[in-house]
């Protein structure tokens, strides 16, 4: 196992059930849910609330906890990154709305927000996100899910998308960003 890194997502549904996603980086790459990491003696709940609104502008309520996901790199036969093994990571996935106020302003650049269906997911969403999406609809909580970061090019070849950015060779997404 590699370090392990704490993080948080959440699935944030509007009143007409549409999910949030965020498109970060340039180019075409992945959706995925609105989130990011743990700062040293934070809780997963206020780590959520303050990345998401960071990442998006969007102030949420929590609803409750949908799962735990571990992400665990890829094999050792697997070659890595340019920064190295890929991280295990730990994310702490919630249920939430969105408020009824629309964010003041616009999000952060790199993050193109758009929402979907749960039934309509863009097909170039991270294998996290699609499991998420589908336990959150149906309803689950305290799920417990092992899932392995996507390695190499995806579906229409591009390579890499399924990579955490500094995999990439990309800067990881800044959580001190302000909407």
């Amino acid at each position: 196992m590699s370090t392990l890194t704490w993080a948080v997502a959440a699935v944030v549904t509007d009143d007409t059930g549409r999910v949030l996603l965020c498109r970060q980086g340039r180019g075409e790459r992945r959706y995925a849910l609105p989130g990011g990491r743990l700062r040293p003696a934070e809780s997963p709940v206020r780590a959520a609330l303050r990345d998401i609104r960071a990442e998006t502008g969007w102030e949420i309520e929590l609803v409750d906890l949908i799962g735990v996901y571990h992400l665990t790199g890829p094999t050792a036969s697997t070659p890595a990154g340019r920064a190295g093994p890929l991280p295990d990571v730990l994310v702490h996935v919630f249920r939430a709305r969105a408020a009824e106020i629309p964010p003041a302003g616009d999000p952060p650049s790199g993050c193109q927000l758009s929402w979907h269906l749960p039934t309509a997911l863009p097909e170039a969403v991270t294998p996290l996100t699609r499991t998420a999406v589908v336990d959150a609809v149906a309803g689950r909580s305290g799920v417990l899910r092992d899932a392995q970061w996507t390695w190499g090019a995806d579906s229409d070849g591009r390579p890499g998308t399924g990579q955490p950015p500094e995999q990439r060779g990309e800067p990881a997404t800044d959580p001190s960003l302000r909407p």
